[in-house]
């Protein structure tokens, strides 16, 4: 059997146990079994994303625990089922190399206070060039813009091959409270990285322009 055939087996029957789980009520026993074979199925391929860190372990704990909480969010029309879990583990994976690389720029910070008298950083920043004083109605007066889209602009802009994640659609889950990267990740079965490098390219400026406008930016 070439590999191909043989992924395609393992993900006819990834699918089938999932529609299977997704079949009886939550913590139903039988829901659980299904899922505990899922995984079991899963490990024993070896086809998960592997890599050697410290926190890989944690973040795969986390993977599995969401999808157990979640199967329903998995939809076999966009990707295999283990493409699925790589995306979600992907996510976490990132979410950890951030606070572990937060932790230790926290870390050295302190050591570099050790000893010395100083001025708290955070006074000496300059404020940001934001003069509102209705932060609330800013942000309405945003969304307002982001889902009438009066030129149109932000929905026919969108993600290449995607042109149902537009930068209207990804303002919408950005704007306050917004939705985790990881999260419109997995709802629209893109790559981590994907969303948030578009939204970086196409959304932001666009905003911020918009800010400018409105005089809420210089």
């Amino acid at each position: 059997m070439t590999n191909s055939n043989a992924a395609n087996n393992l993900n006819q029957h990834l699918q089938q146990l999932v529609a299977e789980a997704c079949s009886y009520p939550p913590r139903s026993l039988q829901r659980r079994q299904k899922l505990n074979e899922i995984v079991r199925v899963v490990t024993k391929s070896g086809k998960l994303w592997q890599e050697n860190t410290p926190y890989y372990k944690d973040a795969l704990q986390q993977t599995w625990l969401y999808f157990c909480r979640n199967p329903e969010q998995y939809d076999p029309n966009r990707c295999s089922v283990i493409t699925w879990l790589d995306n979600s583990l992907k996510w976490r994976l990132q979410d950890c190399r951030k606070a572990e690389a937060k932790d230790q720029s926290k870390k050295t910070f302190d050591l570099g206070l050790e000893g010395e008298e100083t001025t708290n950083p955070i006074n000496t920043l300059e404020n940001p060039p934001y003069h509102s004083d209705r932060p609330l109605a800013v942000l309405e007066e945003t969304r307002e813009w982001v889902e009438s889209d009066p030129t149109g602009e932000l929905s026919s802009i969108h993600v290449k091959k995607r042109p149902d994640v537009t930068c209207q659609v990804l303002m919408q889950r950005r704007l306050p409270p917004e939705a985790s990267w990881e999260s419109i990740a997995l709802e629209f079965n893109l790559p981590p990285s994907t969303a948030p490098n578009f939204y970086k390219r196409e959304c932001l400026p666009r905003l911020r322009n918009f800010a400018i406008n409105q005089g809420y930016l210089e």
